[in-house]
């Protein structure tokens, strides 16, 4: 099939994970993604391990967002590489970097010189808290994000402090909006037929991502999220019984729902809590019934009793368990890259599907520079 961005070419300068996450999306929709690296070692984002797990000399996680991608070789501070680059650019279509504020102004490649060179072009940038301002010039990593952003009190229970998420979750999610960002910028360029400035921060990025947070705190007398006292409740402003549950075997979550009928399935008298009201309220007693009750079964009994009376559950799995049930086999979402020396390795697809088609791709990561004398030859860079 033809992707609906194939013809479309990026240039990335972005390094480590949330512009290069929006890189991995725009070439899984047929983008052609050259990434623009130092000479030998490449973007400092190869060697930030997961587990210390590297493959063929970078990093794994640096794989799962460069796969489909080409590595072009080049040292801005040298006066050629930086003439090649400049001739690149004037044929791409979109260039991203999420260097600090400054640094592009002193290659020379600021939004206001890349323009020049090119007209038309979309120019990305991820910052970390946006490009002017007082934290302008802070490092902007994950964890600090979260920790700044108020997400590390939603999670966990109430005497449990601050909790990071498990995943660079702000990383992600800006990734996410710079797609958005670009793609809408496209949009607009097609019909001013002139470039445009895409610019997004990862603090923006996780403040945008707690909206019904913020939005109920800002409209609630700012009152501070109150999580539950007991462990396995999953959201600090919704009612009993939202929340995962051990059972005899394991454990059952339990999704938004009339608490009454819950009780008369599970067979616990639960009519004390006649007002909605109370179920906030009183969460945390309305969930120590249910978790006394919920233990003494098994979770396949629980599912076989609970969903046929379209009660919102499910049982909780393990990624041992998850990535070997029925609903990932069919969705396909495993697909294998092939790396240079002919092993493969084990990754997911794009999780969009276009016309009813699932988006796979076996190209790996590539090395630093792999690409660079055929993108020379292509885009006639080298002097005659």
């Amino acid at each position: 099939m033809v992707k609906p961005l194939e013809g479309l070419l990026v240039l990335e300068f972005s390094q480590f994970m949330a512009g290069p996450t929006a890189g991995l999306r725009l070439a899984d929709l047929g983008a052609r993604v050259i990434k623009i690296e130092r000479p030998v070692k490449g973007e400092a984002g190869r060697q930030i391990a997961i587990r210390n797990i590297f493959v063929n000399g970078d990093s794994l996680v640096f794989h799962t967002i460069n796969r489909n991608k080409e590595s072009y070789a080049a040292d801005l501070k040298d006066p050629e590489d930086l003439e090649r680059v400049k001739k690149l650019i004037a044929q791409a279509d979109v260039m991203t970097h999420n260097f600090r504020p400054g640094v592009m102004e002193k290659i020379g490649l600021d939004y206001g010189a890349v323009q020049a060179i090119n007209p038309k072009i979309i120019y990305g940038v991820v910052t970390g808290y946006g490009s002017k301002g007082p934290w302008a010039s802070r490092p902007g990593q994950d964890l600090l994000i979260q920790s700044l952003s108020g997400l590390t009190y939603l999670s966990d229970t109430q005497d449990a402090g601050p909790v990071p998420f498990g995943l660079a979750v702000a990383d992600i999610m800006c990734g996410a909006h710079f797609v958005q960002g670009i793609l809408a910028a496209l949009i607009k360029r097609h019909k001013t037929q002139k470039s445009v400035l895409v610019e997004v921060s990862l603090l923006e990025s996780v403040l945008d991502l707690q909206f019904e947070f913020l939005t109920t705190h800002l409209n609630d007398g700012e009152k501070l999220p109150q999580r539950s006292r007991i462990k396995g409740t999953g959201h600090p402003y919704l009612s009993a019984p939202y929340g995962i549950y051990r059972t005899a075997d394991g454990y059952v979550s339990l999704a938004m729902g009339n608490l009454h009928k819950i009780g008369e399935a599970v067979d616990i008298d639960l009519t004390a809590y006649a007002e909605k009201a109370s179920w906030f309220e009183q969460r945390d007693e309305i969930m120590q019934l249910l978790a006394g009750q919920l233990q003494n079964r098994n979770t396949a009994e629980w599912l076989a009793l609970l969903e046929p009376l379209n009660i919102w559950c499910s049982d909780v799995l393990n990624y041992a368990q998850s990535l070997h049930h029925e609903a990932f086999e069919a969705m396909g979402i495993q697909q294998h890259v092939m790396l240079p020396d002919g092993k493969q390795l084990s990754t997911t697809r794009c999780p969009i599907r276009i016309d009813h088609t699932r988006l796979y791709s076996s190209v790996a990561a590539p090395r630093p520079g792999a690409q660079t004398e055929i993108i020379n030859q292509q885009f006639n860079l080298t002097k005659a």
